[in-house]
């Protein structure tokens, strides 16, 4: 269409929408109303959003005041959690098959496949000490996120070979000493499974099929480009695990504790001494895990504890949607659920310059748990420590984190 052409049309609408007017007809004009910037993660609907926030109460937190026992509070707010979660299929015998077994001196390793419901069966790795006295300590070894969903139990284990992108990992996530590897040494039974929908149970699109199943064969480039084709469906594994009446952390929450069903089957662990640790999406998996199952006898989350009201203006868009648990916030803040474990020990390790949180929702959480474990009386069952890094689980905190472990499993 040539110049004189549009500007002709556009004379005519114009002309129309001055008659429109005159007559009074279609939609009466916009609502005056001030456009202020919020430096919101939801923009201008910002403000609608916190004032719906200002009146949650947390009515089941255990500070409400409406329970006369921590025992009255643990019943009521797990049965909340497990309801929020949204997944609670029939119980199932693990069914455990050892699939490969390696003697690498020090310690034994297995690769193993066990059942948390009836329609998962489960990757894992258990790594063994040699010549440990039995039954021993258990630890469950909960791997991050990270935007790493080619790989799962991996980020935690060295494997002395190693594939790049996982040397990468471990070196900016774990200080480049991955937890698992680095606890069997310590004498205990470590347990690490692929999360849904990491590694092994990670999404492949079919026009992806051509890079095949096996990972060892995958360039760096090639792990990049399946990363981000799962990162850019985790909105639609939501909204079908939605619409099959489930949650995607409640998958996750339940593969953990079905994980320590597993774990207490084996003869060589103690199951009054098990522990778990983890960091990022492994913290969230402990928070969980340490919060609901009676069973963990020492829970550490790492990097990941705030209160979530303070999180809601600058902290959306930084989280994986397997963070959010629809209708848990009605009734729980995130350190209500870590407390639901009150009186047994719980410590939380925190990075001040974690981009992921809030400052001051970090320090309100830990003041939170502090509180509860207070009123409990039980003050000395919570630890929390700052330290002065980004997003990591770096050696110094893992150091900290083990003898936190060795303080309540092996005494």
């Amino acid at each position: 269409m040539s110049i004189v052409g549009a500007a002709s049309l556009n004379n005519a609408f114009c002309e129309r929408r001055l008659a429109v007017a005159q007559t009074k007809q279609g939609p009466a004009p916009d609502q005056v109303r001030d456009l202020i910037p919020t430096g919101a993660d939801s923009g201008s609907l910002y403000t609608n959003i916190e004032r719906l926030t200002r009146r949650t109460e947390y009515t089941l937190s255990f500070l409400s005041g409406r329970f006369r026992s921590a025992m009255e509070y643990i019943a009521q707010g797990r049965k909340a959690v497990l309801n929020a979660l949204a997944y609670t299929p029939a119980r199932v015998d693990p069914k455990p098959q050892v699939v490969d077994r390696v003697d690498l001196g020090e310690f034994i390793r297995e690769k193993v496949l066990f059942s948390t419901s009836p329609d998962f069966r489960v990757p894992a790795y258990i790594h063994i000490p040699k010549n440990l006295p039995k039954p021993a300590p258990a630890v469950v070894d909960l791997h991050s996120h990270g935007g790493m969903f080619v790989f799962g139990k991996e980020k935690v284990i060295d494997f002395g070979c190693n594939h790049p992108v996982m040397v990468e990992y471990h070196k900016q996530n774990y200080d480049g000493r991955p937890t698992t590897t680095a606890l069997v040494r310590r004498g205990y039974v470590v347990i690490t499974i692929d999360a849904f929908p990491f590694g092994e149970r990670r999404l492949i699109m079919d026009d992806d099929l051509r890079y095949g199943w096996d990972r060892s064969k995958y360039s760096v480039e090639d792990v990049k480009y399946l990363n981000a084709k799962c990162r850019a469906k985790e909105a639609t594994l939501v909204k079908s695990l939605i619409y099959a009446g489930i949650t995607w952390p409640g998958i996750t929450t339940w593969d953990d504790m079905r994980t320590v069903d597993y774990l207490v089957t084996r003869p060589e662990v103690d199951p009054k001494r098990i522990g778990c640790v983890g960091v990022s999406l492994g913290g969230y998996r402990s928070l969980f895990l340490a919060g609901l199952d009676d069973r963990i006898a020492a829970g550490c989350i790492v990097g990941f504890m705030s209160t979530v009201k303070p999180m809601i203006r600058k902290h959306m868009d930084t989280h994986s949607f397997v963070h959010f648990v629809p209708s848990l916030h009605r009734w729980l803040d995130l350190p209500d659920v870590a407390a639901l474990r009150v009186p047994k020990p719980l410590m939380v390790l925190q990075c001040k310059q974690d981009g992921l949180f809030p400052l001051a929702g970090m320090e309100e959480a830990v003041e939170k748990i502090a509180a509860i474990y207070k009123k409990a009386g039980a003050a000395e069952g919570f630890t929390a420590r700052f330290y002065d890094v980004p997003h990591i689980f770096n050696i110094t905190m893992q150091e900290d984190a083990f003898r936190f472990l060795d303080r309540h499993l092996k005494a």
